[in-house]
């Protein structure tokens, strides 16, 4: 279900909606084929029924007749009192005034759309939109950070309509529109933005406010409205992490940290950052997988595992390294972190 998009503008401010798969010629092509179509059919209706209709002038009925009185009964204007009286009049008023009578009537119409029925319309379209969200994942913020996890997670096979971007500007939501998702422009410090989204069915949340104690203060939000949500906030300062994490972030990102282990890891060897850069990026050789143990293995070692390389385990959200006594045997409730190898198909063309 796609929602057509709303001219960019202070009016549509807490609207959720996402890119219309219909482009605006076929919309507007669409439309007017739904008027001609509407008129074709109440002339049709009129001409089977014309032996219902009277002239007033010859007593007699014809096409042009018929087409004239459609035009008038559509557009509800007079009936009698001054009329034309040849058909060369009646054609002219049905195919060169009427046109500039629905005209006019747009015009009206387009004014009470835009100050009240737009309103209606754009509510129940998210109203739609809301009922279809169900573990999906929210970004708040669309700044640099935002982008390329929007960017990453579509690489990495999600679907843009299970993702709801919420920026206070729109000039960055019709970026994440132009991807598919779902967009919402708000506060995201607010119950009644993370309300919207549906927060309490989401699967995740990325936090990249842009702030620090913006960020952290959108965390506190989402945690008191969804207490199990996994939430994943980018910081900038390293004094920050701490708070970020009594204000209920599940993983917490410091973009200067990790480039300062990419820049650290490369002086130990030249290949170890391009390693480290491969795992977290979705187009590398290979890549990062958190999964559960399988039944079968239950009571063998980290090690033994055939789907990947195991490096770490968790269990009870404590986590555990492959050369701990703990990972020589598997446990029911185990979460598994292994690398894997990237299928050909799965990798980007420029991944070598």
């Amino acid at each position: 279900m796609r929602i057509d998009r709303p001219p960019p503008s202070s009016a549509m401010a807490g609207f959720l909606r996402r890119r219309s798969s219909m482009p605006m010629w076929v919309d507007l092509t669409w439309r007017v084929a739904l008027v001609f179509g509407l008129i074709a059919l109440v002339l049709l209706l009129h001409w089977v029924g014309r032996d219902g209709l009277k002239d007033n002038l010859d007593n007699q009925i014809s096409f042009v007749d018929v087409l004239y009185f459609t035009t008038v009964t559509v557009t509800t204007v007079g009936y009698g009192d001054i009329v034309p009286v040849t058909p060369e009049a009646r054609l002219f008023e049905s195919l060169f005034v009427t046109p500039i009578r629905l005209f006019v009537w747009l015009i009206f119409l387009g004014t009470a759309y835009s100050l009240f029925l737009r309103n209606i319309l754009y509510r129940w379209r998210m109203a739609r939109i809301q009922a279809d969200l169900h573990n999906h994942i929210i970004v708040t913020g669309f700044g640099t950070s935002g982008q390329e996890a929007v960017h990453e997670l579509l690489a990495r096979g999600a679907d843009p309509r299970e993702i709801v971007v919420i920026d206070g500007s729109e000039k960055a939501l019709e970026l994440a529109e132009a991807q598919g998702c779902n967009i919402l422009c708000g506060d995201s410090t607010r119950d009644r933005t993370l309300k919207d989204v549906a927060i309490h069915r989401a699967r995740s949340m990325i936090v990249s406010a842009g702030r620090d104690d913006t960020s952290i203060l959108i965390t506190l939000t989402a945690r008191h409205l969804a207490p199990r949500l996994p939430i994943s906030i980018v910081v900038r300062n390293e004094d920050n992490e701490l708070p970020a994490r009594q204000a209920g972030a599940t993983t917490v990102i410091n973009p200067v940290s990790f480039a300062g282990l990419l820049l650290a890891g490369s002086t130990g060897g030249r290949h170890i950052a391009d390693y480290m850069a491969d795992l977290a990026a979705s187009g590398g050789r290979v890549k990062l997988n958190e999964r559960p143990v399988l039944p079968q293995e239950i009571g063998g070692p980290l090690s033994a595992i055939t789907t990947g390389i195991g490096v770490r385990l968790y269990r009870d959200d404590r986590p555990i390294g492959f050369g701990d006594p703990a990972a020589q045997r598997l446990q029911t409730g185990d979460l598994i972190i292994e690398i894997v190898e990237e299928k050909p198909a799965d990798r980007a063309p420029d991944s070598d």
